[in-house]
């Protein structure tokens, strides 16, 4: 016989039946119904907040405190100017075909920044968010243009 929703049962032993306290002495949970005596956990409705450890010194603040978040820090995938000489000669180099190519492995919050290590032998256009100096100057002495901000 196939099952079907008709005829579907819980394994054995799979459900209990409930469980019901305060039921006099001989139940094992009568009186306090397993609650023990007085305190908070004894009366209804009692619910402790995420990370009460029961008035002892909760974790959040027995550990230290270190370090500092800028939120107004920028944030570049950096790529070094030699890395370009994989373009052909003419191509326009911009942060989506950079990410294409595998030079970056994802765009910075804000952008891609070009770095000035190694050598550029091949002229291309670059458009991306930021430059240093000394890659704007080694794309220019390759022949290349740059476009994006530069110190």
């Amino acid at each position: 016989m196939a099952n079907e929703l008709s005829n579907l049962k819980p394994v054995p032993g799979e459900r209990r039946p409930k469980f019901r306290v305060g039921r006099g002495k001989g139940s094992g949970n009568g009186k306090t119904a397993g609650k023990g005596t007085k305190g908070a956990q004894a009366r209804a409705g009692y619910g402790y907040r995420p990370g009460f450890e029961g008035g002892q010194m909760p974790m959040h603040r027995r550990l230290p405190k270190v370090g500092f978040k800028n939120p107004f820090s920028s944030d570049y995938a950096e790529v070094n100017v030699g890395r370009l000489s994989v373009f052909d000669a003419g191509t326009v180099v911009t942060e989506q075909l950079l990410l294409e190519r595998g030079l970056v492995s994802k765009l910075g919050k804000d952008g891609v920044k070009i770095l000035g290590d190694g050598d550029l032998g091949v002229a291309l256009h670059v458009r991306v968010s930021k430059l240093t100096r000394s890659a704007a100057s080694k794309i220019g002495a390759a022949g290349g243009t740059t476009e994006g901000d530069t110190p």
